[in-house]
């Protein structure tokens, strides 16, 4: 009997060794610079990306102002994306943007999972994103959150967002909070300027 539950166990340890070896890390920032990342603002501000988008003490901060995103170079399909955020001095409004589009511009086609302080974990779809758990109508549809789980301003949070085909599941300091099924199978990756300073950190997907 032993010698067959020892059989099972090596056995599982082996599949769960695979599973683990088929799943690749991809660190987003390098915790020095912005490689890798494309920044866009509002045209109309006349405001250069470099003077809304940096790195400081080893995060990546935004200004908050004027509008904008930082999103990546690469496209992504299937991921589980790990961020964490703080607002520098005030909660204010920002947004972690998943499936975007082609096409820079203020408003670009995605779906933002909210980081607006007291609201993060819902849902706004952009540039015209549908989902289909709600009627989308008006220029921002919303699909609120089931929960409140941010921490106080000022400390640190963690969003946990899993695309996977058309569907986006949120986690916000590892509490289920949102999902959604949208049109788009992959798409760029984006963190949001619109509101006050906040900081970004330990930014990573696992494909």
């Amino acid at each position: 009997m032993k010698s067959r539950f020892f059989i099972v166990a090596a056995a599982a340890a082996m599949l769960l060794s695979a599973c683990c070896g088929e799943c690749k890390k991809t660190e987003l920032f390098n915790g020095q610079d912005l490689s890798g990342w494309v920044g866009f603002v509002d045209p109309e501000s006349g405001v250069p990306a470099e003077q809304v988008y940096s790195v400081k003490d080893g995060n990546i901060y935004v200004e908050g102002q004027p509008f904008g995103y930082l999103r990546t170079e690469k496209k992504y399909g299937d991921y589980t994306l790990h961020v964490e955020w703080r607002w520098v001095s005030e909660g204010s409004n920002s947004g972690l943007f998943q499936r975007v589009q082609d096409g820079d511009k203020l408003w670009c086609t995605a779906i933002e999972c909210q980081l607006c302080s007291g609201k993060a974990g819902d849902y706004v779809m952009l540039g015209g994103a549908q989902i289909r758990e709600v009627e989308c109508v008006g220029e921002y549809p919303v699909k609120d959150r089931i929960g409140d789980y941010e921490n106080p301003v000022g400390e640190w949070n963690s969003a946990d967002i899993t695309c996977v085909g058309n569907v986006i599941k949120v986690k916000i300091n590892g509490k289920e909070q949102n999902e959604c099924t949208c049109d788009f199978t992959d798409g760029y990756i984006a963190l949001q300027s619109e509101g006050g300073p906040i900081e970004f950190r330990n930014i990573y997907i696992t494909e």
